[in-house]
């Protein structure tokens, strides 16, 4: 029996040098998918099908909707340790195994939030722009040094934020709904209620998982109380940020930039009205797309299938909370 295995969303082309598909023999049809499936209806016409997919994080939801027009589906894998676009209990009552890899390396999404910081406060993006047309020096920006950082959402991925801050020399506050004023001191920073930190910081930056609690964390409100200088950066899940709230402040110029490597839809659609807005600092969702992640992710969904072949245990297995 041939197994035929789907691997979603490469927009980059890059899974299928990014390890070795032939270990897994020549019964195994692979199929690339390097376009997004947009809609309930395209996936589940292209992926009928298929016995196994791979899926890169979140870029492809997995509903009840979808999996009830998967009749072959018997493996889903996702890149990471969890995927909350996955109905696994709709998995689980099929009798659909789901599993992970292993986590990404967090530094390089560190790496595109001051990417995304430094560019809104030196104005790297505008100034690019502006030399390619011909043009010098255009707008004067700020140094870090000596300006505050906030950090919503004090993780894994928060508490690396605060070295690199250190080393820019910020004063640094941070705040969640489960951060401890003796948990912000132990990572080194002080902890501050929320309308503080909205209202105080020069650099904003959202380090939290996205969910019923942190949907639209940042509203209208929020960007009320924002300097009119303050950088807001999200590297973390779109829908944190309330995207109308957002667009308005960006429209009135409420704050100086909005650094964006997340939005609500995925890949943002080419119309999109943040496209448009010169304070809106646009990356197509880079933060833990590298070449070592990429080995790391396909590596595991080899030794995935391979398990599940052999009958044995499959590695990372994922459960409904």
């Amino acid at each position: 029996m041939t197994i035929k295995v789907a691997v979603l969303d490469d927009y980059l082309d890059m899974a299928g040098g990014s390890a070795h598909w032939s270990a897994l023999g020549p019964d195994i049809e692979l199929t690339i998918f390097n376009r997004n499936l947009a809609s309930v209806d395209e996936a589940a016409a292209a992926l009928r099908d298929f016995h196994v997919l791979s899926l890169m994080r979140e870029r492809m939801p997995l509903p009840k909707s979808l999996i009830d027009r998967l009749p072959n589906l018997k493996l889903v894998i996702t890149t990471g340790g969890r995927n909350r676009s996955i109905d696994i209990e709709a998995c689980m009552a099929r009798g659909i195994a789901v599993c992970g890899t292993r986590s990404q390396d967090p530094a390089p999404t560190i790496e595109i939030a001051w990417g995304l910081i430094l560019s809104a406060a030196r104005n790297l993006s505008r100034e690019d722009a502006h030399m390619r047309r011909g043009g010098w020096q255009e707008r004067l920006g700020f140094s870090l040094h000596g300006k505050t950082l906030g950090i919503v959402g004090l993780g894994h991925l928060g508490k690396r934020m605060v070295e690199v801050g250190k080393a820019f020399g910020m004063n640094i506050v941070a705040w969640s709904q489960n951060l401890t004023s003796e948990g912000a001191a132990a990572a080194g920073v002080t902890r501050v209620d929320k309308d503080e930190l909205m209202s105080g910081a020069d650099v904003i930056t959202i380090h939290l998982v996205l969910s019923d609690r942190t949907r639209g964390l940042i509203g209208a409100r929020e960007f009320d109380l924002m300097k009119p200088s303050a950088i807001l950066v999200n590297t973390s899940r779109g829908p944190i940020i309330d995207e109308t709230a957002m667009i308005s402040a960006l429209r009135k110029k409420q704050i100086l930039a909005a650094c964006l490597d997340v939005f609500n839809v995925e890949p943002l659609p080419t119309d999109h009205e943040l496209r448009g807005l010169d304070n809106a600092i646009l990356s197509p969702h880079l933060g833990y797309a590298t070449q070592g992640n990429y080995r790391t992710y396909f590596a595991d969904t080899i030794e995935a299938i391979q398990a599940w072949r052999a009958g044995t245990a499959i590695p990372r297995l994922i459960e409904s909370a």
